[in-house]
Formats: C-alpha cells, sequence, structure tokens
C-alpha cells in the first residue's frame, strides 16, 4: 500500500492529526473537497475559538502557537456568568483566573487563524516528510476489510491504506459511510458571530449571558488596530428565523441594535467584521471506531459552544490516536488493530461523555422561559458564586487543567 493513513478532512482536526504523525515514518495523506488556496489563506468566519491552557500546551507541541502570532493571541483572564433580562436584576458569578494555578483561564484565537497555523505546520517545513495532500478531491465510497482500508474518490480512483480517520465536520459524511449512527440534538436555535469595539473596556473577562429570549456572548480580544477601541467577539444566539434580519440591517442599525441588546453595559458598540450565522447542533458519534476507521475532532463529538470545549476537545482525541499510531508504528504492530482503535474510542469515550452531557443539559435549560426553569437558572447561578469549590472545578474545567 502506497499509504498507511487516509486523513479524510483538512480542517484544524486533520491538519493537527497529520502534524503530530510528522516524523514518526507513517505515510500520511489528507484527502479535501475545498481547494488548496482556502486551506493557505483560510477566511475570517466570525468564529473565535477559547483555548484552554492544556489545549495551549499541546499546540506549542505541534508547532502551531508560534505560527498564530502574538497578536492573535488575546488572554482570557476571568469568565462571567449572568442570568436575567435587560433592565432588570440580574444574578452573577464570576469564575476568576486566581482560583488556578495560572495567570489566565486560558486564550482566544480566531478560527481562521489556527486553520492558517495547522495548515503551516502540517505541510511546510519541519520535522520529516510532510504528508501528501489531494485538494478539490470528494470521497465517494470507503470500504474496509481484515487487510486494508479503500477510499473511492469522485473520479474513480481508489486509495488503499491500513487505517482511514475522518476529521470532516461534525456532519462526517465519511462516519456515515461506515454505518456509525449519531445522536444529534438541534437546539433550534442559530447563533450570529461577528467583532464589535466598544466604548468600556472588558477587563479580559469573557461573558455568558442568559438573558430572558436570547442568549449574548462575549470574547474578550486584543484592541483594535485601527481604532485602538476595545474589541470582543460577539455572539448572540436567537431562534434562526429572529436572526435573519439582524444580518440585514446596514452597520449603524445593527450597532444600535446590538448596543440595546447588551443593555448599553458595554457603551457604544460598533462592528469592525462581517457578520456570521451558525446553527447550533451537538452530535455525538455512538462509535468512535469501526474496522479500520476511526473518527476524531468534530466527527466524534460536536459540541454546543456555551461550555467553549468543543476544539478543546477535538485536540483531546487528535493527541490521544497519534500516539497511540506512533506507538504501535515504532513497536512494529498493526496501527488499526481492534485492540489499539478500542483503546483510543475508551479513553476519548471517556474523556467527552461527561462533558458533553453537561453541556447538552446547559445549553438545554438555558434556552427554555417557562418561569419555573428561569427560577433554576438563577438559583444555580446565585449558589455558584456562593460556592467556592464548585468555581474552582469549573476553573479547572476551563483551563483544561485537573
Amino acid at each position: 500500500m502506497e499509504h498507511d493513513l487516509l486523513i479524510v478532512g483538512a480542517g484544524p482536526a486533520g491538519l493537527s492529526l497529520a502534524r503530530a504523525l510528522r516524523g514518526s515514518g507513517l505515510r500520511t495523506t489528507l484527502i479535501e473537497q475545498s481547494p488548496l488556496e482556502s486551506l493557505q489563506k483560510p477566511a475570517f468566519d466570525g468564529r473565535e475559538i477559547a483555548l484552554t491552557q492544556h489545549s495551549a500546551e499541546l499546540l506549542r507541541q505541534l508547532g502551531l502557537w508560534p505560527r498564530l502570532g502574538d497578536e492573535n493571541i488575546a488572554p482570557l483572564k476571568d469568565a462571567l456568568v449572568l442570568d436575567g433580562g435587560v433592565g432588570g436584576a440580574q444574578s452573577r458569578m464570576r469564575i476568576g483566573h486566581d482560583l488556578s494555578p495560572k495567570s489566565e483561564l486560558g486564550f482566544l484565537v480566531a478560527n481562521h487563524h489556527i486553520r492558517r497555523a495547522a495548515f503551516e505546520a502540517a505541510m511546510g517545513d519541519g520535522e520529516g516528510p510532510a504528508p501528501q495532500l489531494r485538494c478539490g478531491q470528494q470521497v465517494t465510497g470507503i470500504q474496509t476489510d481484515a487487510q486494508s482500508a479503500r477510499l473511492t474518490l469522485a473520479g474513480g480512483e481508489t486509495l488503499s491504506a491500513r487505517l482511514v480517520v475522518a476529521a470532516d465536520s461534525r456532519h462526517s459524511s465519511t462516519r456515515r459511510a461506515m454505518g456509525i449512527a449519531a445522536d444529534m440534538h438541534d437546539y433550534g436555535r442559530t447563533m450570529l458571530v461577528c467583532n464589535m469595539t466598544h466604548e468600556r473596556p472588558h477587563e479580559e473577562t469573557a461573558w455568558e449571558w442568559f438573558d430572558h429570549g436570547q442568549t449574548l456572548a462575549l470574547l474578550p480580544m486584543n484592541p483594535d488596530p485601527v481604532s485602538g477601541r476595545p474589541r470582543s467577539s460577539v455572539v448572540l444566539t436567537l431562534p434562526h428565523q429572529a436572526i435573519q434580519p439582524l444580518l440585514g440591517l446596514d452597520d449603524v442599525a445593527f450597532n444600535q441594535e446590538m448596543t440595546r441588546r447588551f443593555d448599553g453595559q458595554l457603551g457604544d458598540m460598533r462592528l469592525v467584521s462581517t457578520r456570521h450565522a451558525y446553527p447550533l447542533v451537538g452530535v455525538w458519534a455512538r462509535r468512535f471506531v469501526a474496522q479500520r476507521f476511526a473518527v476524531v475532532g468534530d466527527a466524534a463529538v460536536g459540541m454546543h459552544p456555551v461550555t467553549a470545549h468543543g476544539f478543546n476537545l477535538g485536540l483531546r482525541s487528535i493527541d490521544t490516536l497519534s500516539k497511540a499510531l506512533i506507538s504501535a508504528h515504532q513497536n512494529g504492530q498493526d496501527i488499526a488493530s481492534p485492540q489499539l482503535l478500542e483503546r483510543y474510542q475508551l479513553v476519548h469515550q471517556r474523556a467527552a461523555r461527561g462533558l458533553y452531557m453537561a453541556t447538552h443539559a446547559v445549553a438545554t435549560l438555558y434556552t427554555r422561559e417557562h418561569v419555573p426553569a428561569r427560577w433554576l437558572r438563577r438559583g444555580m447561578v446565585e449558589l455558584g458564586e456562593r460556592f467556592t469549590p464548585f468555581k474552582r472545578a469549573v476553573a479547572a474545567s476551563l483551563t483544561g487543567l485537573r
């Protein structure tokens, strides 16, 4: 076989896995539908990724961190959870960095910078030969047996390898083609994301505001390079039909609307980026492995963004699988043995299940608008603020440190 490993999807997960395997002696090929230029120069997509301290360390080990650029890395020192309506009394819980061993809970980096850094680290100069990259290629079929895995491309070409790894999003067609079912939960909400400047400082604090009828999030960024004003990534979550009119507003009207929705707490807000909308769907693959096949990243677990663990959890899957593959290869073992894949599945399910279920519970509770749910939400926030061990546990989760 010409390939040891075929990775379907050259997003951050697939590229990070390919980078982790460089220098191992494994012959790796990435297959991606998008054109090469979109990988080399990813466009801004509105999404800002909150990285835990653990994820930052993994990115350093992979060589991505220095490629991000210091100007594109913003510290996340504290987190603030708010519950209550605009203009009314609000319950607050602050998670401070002083509850963790680090000077910040984590970091904020735009998704397109992570994508660019992952491409440069995987395909640029570095340890060992770069993986092969097949862009503009669509996988139309997959078959596996005890000896090999085979992918059929849209043009009719067939590629064989010891192992296929799917890293092609939470709606993975490769996972589906392998007969792996996934539990999907459509939250009936869409998030609008953009960058905005504001008058008052964010104090390097991330907000999650569960307002009545809307959810607002604010992720602190470095100051705007043009105006010097404080700048944040703003996330507004509403039913889908309520998001569409906001996308069509002119900039002046949009600024006024977002200033109003934030109850003027940040002062005058101004749009400094394009606007993007994403439906919120959670995904849990019922299996993470099959015969000579594994899923990583969002193809394994697609998280609701409310707890900011999606990409961080994806990096854990890549770290777990890559170490297992390298160890097996160095010891002359089959990199796709049932025992190896089952161990990977067990470790990653154990790491992911609790986070996924807790995130789903939080997202479900905080989208309900009936009075008992509002009382429960307020009570949880007020109790959490007074119970330091709980806040310390949350800080540990946000940093990714145990």
